[in-house]
């Protein structure tokens, strides 16, 4: 699993945006154990209470799901990323990468452009 943080963004969202990111894409699979909370906020510098918002947080989304002597895992409930939508993202990144937008600014241009309810 890799996580990087960048950017303005508070770390506990971009930790919760990317591990929500590797389950929906299947890059994390259900029931694989996450790195311990002090683990992981050991790799990305940062405090182990920042780490334990954003398990929680994702825990209550569904997508986690933790056991006392058992980890932290993927839950089995999570579901993935429809292909075409995981296609068409790894598309929008290329080409955003190719003409020098920033991850930031991507999403803020789909933000702009996702269409209202």
């Amino acid at each position: 699993m890799i996580i990087t943080l960048s950017g303005s963004t508070p770390p506990t969202e971009q930790i919760r945006d990317q591990i929500r990111g590797l389950v929906s894409s299947g890059q994390l699979a259900a029931d694989e154990r996450l790195p311990s909370v002090r683990q992981l906020a050991k790799d990305l510098g940062v405090a182990a209470g920042t780490v334990a918002k954003a398990y929680k947080a994702l825990e209550a989304e569904g997508f986690l799901t933790a056991r006392t002597g058992g980890g932290t895992r993927v839950s089995r409930d999570a579901t993935t990323t429809p292909r075409a939508v995981l296609q068409a993202a790894r598309q929008l990144a290329a080409d955003s990468v190719r003409a020098g937008t920033s991850l930031d600014e991507s999403i803020r241009i789909l933000r702009a452009v996702w269409p209202e309810k």
